[in-house]
């Protein structure tokens, strides 16, 4: 999940190359919503097994209710703490 800052906007997406696709939101590559909204510090993320996995958890996240998803990342990163820096620690996710 991404925010523009804490309590900021939020974006919840799914991605098979997290490095790749949070950079592509940092350098605003594509446009769109995160671009227009300065959505890109990765604020809370959590991994799957299967590409199935993944896009059905995020259209679950995308249903809840905004104070279910600042919960979540509270309850990981109370801080709101761009998280980005962490991929490194990630080689086998």
């Amino acid at each position: 999940m991404l925010a523009s800052r804490r309590n900021g906007t939020l974006y919840t997406g799914s991605t098979y190359d997290l490095a790749r696709r949070l950079y592509e939101h940092q350098v605003r590559a594509r446009g769109g919503f995160t671009a227009k909204h300065g959505v890109d510090s990765m604020v809370w993320f959590e991994g799957h097994e299967t590409r199935e996995a993944a896009k059905e958890r995020e259209r679950q996240i995308k249903e809840w209710r905004r104070v279910w998803k600042l919960r979540l990342i509270e309850g990981e990163n109370p801080d709101w703490l761009d998280l980005s820096d962490r991929l490194n620690d990630l080689a086998g996710f």
